[in-house]
């Protein structure tokens, strides 16, 4: 082959090179202007829409501007539990965590009955309350079964029954003044029994709980605002409404150390609780617990908290802390709980410590 028939391959090869890198370009930009009609389209299709809706007029729907409720009628229930008057709890002990003795015990019962107030007058209103329920959960005091509590607390039964006797009558006057009518349903708990050992046959008659609500029950014996269900059984079935009520003080749950914490334990009281009563052709909707000094709220439970708070034997078992409180719980005609809330009653600033 001569120069010259080379030199016309080599022009003929970049010829078809040339060739193809132009077919290419071409390809794309006829896949660029198809993307780009498709575009064009899109928003010729979206300038269409506005153009539709320019004119309209969009109105609210009326649930957006709602008009002020009206009043509904409703009780008022709060649980007083696991308060321990007269127990000491010394805040060197307690790396600072809590302090309680008869003073600041006297503190907290006055500020938990201003919240119960303040709570649901104040934070909840536009509820026309028919009345209040005051639960004595148990544990009131906490007792002398212990020799520890027997050498440390701040006065003997017979002090502490005068005493607190005069303050909860107190607590319970100022809150029938505010709610025009109050019952107090009273359960025994595990601290005031007078025997060393708890006991089965006459639990409630042998416990200074009881006793306590006998003492209240008489100081308001002429109030006809005031009614009081104090039964010789461990447990009390109320009706609020038409809506059953079981108080219990939660002594009789064991467990509650395993991933659930005391929740399944006390679950499982309560559905042996509740097929008892189904048998007796009685029921209840709600179950009101203490003993736990811990505050759970659902809708077929609550388990109170505990106005001592935090103490030397739960900070050595390594338990939850948690500061004083207690339930409060609204109840309803037709809903029977709508509102769960606890009621704080620590002011450490007053309380000095």
């Amino acid at each position: 082959m001569g120069l010259g028939d080379q030199i016309n391959e080599a022009v003929e090869a970049e010829g078809n090179g040339e060739l193809l890198r132009l077919r290419k370009q071409r390809d794309s930009f006829a896949n660029q202007n198809v993307r780009l009609q498709t575009k064009l389209e899109e928003l010729e299709k979206a300038l269409s829409f506005v153009d539709q809706v320019d004119g309209l007029t969009v109105q609210p729907p009326i649930w957006l501007a709602p008009t002020k409720p009206k009043a509904h009628a409703a009780t008022l229930v709060v649980m007083l539990s696991d308060t321990h008057f007269d127990e000491v709890v010394n805040p060197e002990e307690m790396e600072g965590l809590n302090a309680y003795n008869r003073d600041i015990a006297v503190m907290r019962l006055e500020k938990w009955t201003q919240n119960v107030i303040k709570l649901s007058r104040h934070y909840l209103s536009g509820v026309n309350y028919d009345g209040v329920v005051i639960i004595l959960g148990g544990d009131i005091f906490s007792g002398d079964i212990h020799e520890e509590l027997a050498l440390t607390n701040e006065d003997t039964m017979i002090g502490s029954l005068l005493f607190w006797a005069e303050q909860l009558s107190g607590a319970i006057e100022l809150l029938t003044t505010e709610f025009k009518k109050c019952h107090v349903v009273s359960v025994v708990g595990n601290h005031g029994r007078t025997t060393r050992k708890p006991r089965m046959k006459q639990r409630v008659k042998t416990n200074f709980d009881w006793l306590l609500a006998k003492m209240v029950e008489r100081t308001f014996a002429k109030d006809k605002r005031v009614s009081f269900t104090i039964p010789e059984s461990a447990d009390a079935l109320i009706k609020i409404y038409e809506h059953g009520h079981l108080i219990t003080h939660g002594d009789q749950v064991s467990g509650g150390g395993g991933i659930g914490g005391i929740y399944p334990p006390i679950m499982r009281m309560r559905a042996r609780k509740h097929q008892r009563y189904m048998v007796t052709g009685k029921s209840f909707q709600t179950l009101w617990l203490g003993h736990w000094h811990q505050y759970i709220s659902t809708p077929s439970m609550i388990v109170n908290g505990s106005m001592k708070g935090y103490d030397e034997y739960a900070m050595l078992m390594g338990f939850g802390f948690e500061q004083p409180q207690q339930a409060l719980a609204i109840v309803t005609p037709e809903r029977n709980i709508t509102v769960q809330a606890p009621v704080f009653c620590l002011d450490r600033k007053r309380e000095g410590w």
